[in-house]
């Protein structure tokens, strides 16, 4: 057992570390509701845009518009064959904080074998990294990432951060200087649990156009007026489509993040409880033992006890 003076340190220290503990649990547990509202709320926005498509490609139909717009210079089928896939852009989400676990080792992993995989199909892959973190991990691995995005420490990822990088997505697809872009993250499966996952986001997914849907105009409701050229707004439906898709991962990433970061804080909070009640127990234990041999020397030195 150790003695009184070596309890007291390590009471004092973990009487020290508590506040932070809770505070960076509160930290998590905020960061973590607050990703889930914004995923709500993006979802809501997902469903509005999506009501645009019926009504445009509609309008496209009626009007029999020759006009060509963007994203529809080139075929937007997904790619099934190997074969046909050169240049692939790889997105890989991982953390800029620490106290996560293995959050940016299971994305690391993903990353590896994915690369592996596309060098042995001599497929060229430019490589992004969200999050230093990941970055550094990757650079011990001998891998350099093409670019690394360093993220937000105090605030959830906005929806410029991934904007900007979509959009010339979208414009070196059409370029056919590009052929698809995957997501490597780690999907949120409730508190403390996710899922390493790779989602392709380009192509896009646009709904085909045909001169002979004659019964998709009847079928679009008489509120939506179409006023602006049909092509164009479908176009731009998509880019943003194709915008939040890839912005909803990277929410999806940061609330697996702030959950696991949250569930953490919680062990180590209630861990550092238990430890301070050991410890004290422990103390008093030790106090108890000093008083009753303070007891017994007072008892033989006035001859009540033998020695």
């Amino acid at each position: 057992m150790a003695d009184a003076e070596q309890l007291r340190g390590r009471l004092a220290n973990i009487r020290t570390v508590q506040p932070v503990l809770r505070a960076l649990r509160t930290i998590s547990l905020g960061s973590w509701q607050a990703a889930l509202n914004r995923r709500g709320g993006l979802q809501r926005y997902v469903t509005q845009l999506q009501t645009l498509i019926p009504p445009t490609v509609a309008a496209m139909v009626e009007r029999q518009s020759p006009g060509r717009s963007r994203f529809f210079t080139r075929p937007t089928e997904p790619i099934s064959d190997a074969s046909a896939l050169e240049q692939l852009t790889v997105l890989a989400i991982g953390t800029e904080r620490g106290l996560c676990g293995r959050f940016n080792q299971a994305v690391l992993a993903e990353v590896l074998a994915c690369l592996q995989k596309q060098r042995e199909a001599g497929v060229a892959v430019n490589l992004i990294v969200l999050g230093s973190r990941l970055a550094r991990l990757l650079s011990r691995n001998g891998v350099k990432p093409d670019r690394t995005i360093a993220l937000s420490t105090s605030a959830l990822p906005s929806f410029s951060d991934i904007s900007v990088l979509t959009r010339d997505w979208l414009d070196r697809y059409e370029a056919y200087t590009l052929d698809a872009v995957d997501v490597i993250f780690n999907a949120y499966r409730g508190l403390g649990r996710y899922e390493t996952t790779t989602r392709r986001i380009i192509p896009p997914e646009i709904a085909p156009v045909s001169p002979t849907s004659s019964s998709l105009v009847d079928s679009v409701l008489n509120p939506y007026i179409v006023e602006t050229d049909p092509w164009s707004l479908y176009a731009r439906v998509i880019e943003q489509e194709t915008m939040v898709r890839c912005y909803s991962l990277l929410l999806e990433s940061a609330t697996a993040e702030h959950s696991t970061r949250y569930q953490l804080m919680e062990g180590a909070t209630q861990n550092a409880e238990r430890l301070q009640e050991e410890l004290t127990l422990e103390l008093q234990a030790l106090r108890r033992q000093a008083i009753t041999r303070e007891m017994q020397e007072l008892a033989v030195g006035a001859g009540l006890l033998q020695r």
